[in-house]
């Protein structure tokens, strides 16, 4: 598979299934994310209208009709002075990482936030030990501004999180 024969779209109500199990996955799986039980599909159905209220994009990747990954910003903080800065997810079902497609949402996703309007872009990462999340968002111009150490307790283990931020005013960093 090269990233020519996938495509990004705007997520639609019908993706929602395929959306939950790919996060289902990580969730029981990995300490990628700190979720600890699979959100619904009715959750997933919550998220995709609140961002489309706001408007913040909520992108999925499609190959052969199939959705293999998804990607979205939502709101950084909730107080208004933060309402140009948002935060990064992009999860890719783990049958389809290494190919390019955590690069392409994530491209697709910075687009389509700028156009938004949006000014900052932070990624809070939970540093698994692999490397792969933090060297897609250095590839795509995100630079390092801090670690929390110990802030996350999964798996019966302890997780930092690595926070960078992208600057989109500029097309870059800070």
């Amino acid at each position: 598979m090269s990233t020519e024969q996938a495509h990004v779209r705007p997520a639609a109500v019908g993706d929602l299934e395929a959306i939950a199990g790919i996060f289902a996955r990580y969730v029981e799986e990995s300490v990628a994310t700190f979720e600890e039980v699979p959100p619904t599909v009715a959750h997933w159905r919550r998220r995709l209208d609140d961002l489309a209220a706001r408007p913040l994009p909520f992108l999925v990747a499609e190959v052969g009709g199939e959705v293999v990954g998804y990607a979205y910003a939502s709101p950084w903080r909730p107080k208004p002075a933060y309402r140009y800065t948002v935060e990064d997810t992009v999860y890719v079902a783990p049958e389809w990482t290494g190919k390019g497609l955590g690069r392409l949402l994530l491209d697709e996703l910075l687009a389509a936030c700028a156009q938004a309007g949006v000014r900052q872009m932070i990624a809070v990462i939970a540093d698994t030990g692999d490397p792969t999340s933090a060297a897609l968002h250095y590839a795509c111009g995100f630079v390092e501004v801090g670690r929390l150490q110990a802030v996350g307790h999964k798996h019966d283990r302890w997780v930092d999180t690595l926070l960078l931020q992208r600057d989109l005013s500029t097309g870059g960093s800070r």
